[in-house]
């Protein structure tokens, strides 16, 4: 803390020049390091706080004045404190302070993976807003006869990748199906794709030669627009591979707003987000790439399985299991996420 203190002092001193405003971009990049570190600094004052209250409790339960509740309640702010500093400092790669860009695909199965689709997204935009973080719907296609084929959505705030970074896979379902008339117990897949989303302090050069632009009539409830104005737009940029040389299309749809102007700075601000991640996953030297991830959907490929009959929900890399399953499609997400960042955190930290 002393090193993070000295240091917030110098970089203060930075915004204190006459012309620190005269490149936006730049006095935009230097504030959000001061932010930063005030943050860890005021987390760490807190959690100090925290302990010497912990301290005088127990001292004041030795003579009497106190009861022994009051110091076990102590302990746990305490506690609670010091684990959600241990988890915020596993978040140190470039990328981890960012928001992100999250999409959601059904899989094979019809109507109960549409189904199975649509909660996952419910799941994760339960856990954004207990969070507080903007939620944005960017693309969303209905299923055929319920739930959803695929969803992508912008969630905003400080560390949405870093923390849902882990939510990158196939998410398995076992449950009777609603949908099936003999009752019989199903087995459904949807996948999951995480990328962090790019702010303006980040460069990404995107060749106007590499891509091209399609217009088409958002569909959905209501609004004069509907149907009638081509306000979708969809993005199709050619990606050149750097190491291989192989070509293949990246394709963005937005129909977040009835402006096609919108759409467009907003598809342009998502494949910015996904060509970032590529480069970041070649800098990281791993082998996948975002697209990567897209293993068929099937047995055998899934990070975690949620089996509604026996009430349990496990994740397959971590072995982290829960049997509050209804807890978990609210959103209470949070002790699945710790528990990868956990294991794999300090692994990427030596990459």
């Amino acid at each position: 803390m002393d090193g993070k203190t000295l240091r917030l002092e110098e970089e203060e001193l930075r915004t204190q020049d006459p012309t620190f405003w005269e490149d936006a971009k730049k006095a935009e990049a230097q504030m959000k390091i001061v932010k930063d570190l005030k943050k860890w600094i005021e987390l760490y004052n807190e959690l100090h706080a925290a302990t010497q209250e912990l301290l005088l409790a127990y001292e004041y339960a030795k003579e009497g004045v106190l009861e022994e509740d009051e110091v076990d309640e102590a302990y746990d702010k305490a506690l609670t404190q010091l684990e959600q500093l241990e988890f915020r400092n596993m978040l140190r790669q470039e990328a981890d302070r960012l928001g992100c860009v999250l999409k959601i695909n059904s899989g094979a199965g019809g109507t109960e993976s549409q189904d199975w689709a649509s909660m996952l997204m419910r799941m994760y935009m339960r856990w954004a807003e207990a969070n507080q973080y903007k939620i944005t719907l960017n693309n969303l296609q209905d299923g055929d006869e319920a739930g959803i084929k695929t969803v992508t959505m912008q969630l905003e705030g400080d560390y949405a990748y870093g923390y849902l970074k882990g939510e990158n896979g196939v998410h398995r379902l076992v449950r009777v199906s609603p949908y099936n008339a003999q009752g019989k117990r199903m087995t459904s897949f949807a996948s999951v794709f995480v990328a962090p989303l790019v702010d303006d302090t980040i460069e990404i050069d995107v060749n106007p030669a590499d891509y091209t632009w399609d217009t088409f009539r958002s569909g959905g409830a209501g609004g004069q627009n509907v149907n009638k104005v081509e306000t979708g737009v969809r993005l199709r940029y050619n990606y050149k591979d750097p190491d291989t040389g192989e070509t293949r299309e990246i394709l963005i749809e937005n129909t977040e707003s009835r402006s096609q102007m919108d759409n467009r700075e907003n598809a342009m601000r998502l494949l910015r987000s996904m060509l970032y991640d590529l480069a970041l996953q070649k800098r990281m030297e791993e082998q996948q790439k975002i697209e990567a991830g897209k293993k068929k959907i099937e047995w055998g490929s899934q990070i975690r399985s949620y089996v509604f009959d026996d009430r349990r929900v496990k994740d397959h890399r971590t072995n982290h299991q829960t049997s509050d399953v209804n807890g978990v499609m609210d959103g209470k997400i949070d002790e699945f996420i710790k528990a990868y960042l956990m294991a794999f955190a300090r692994e990427e930290d030596r990459k």
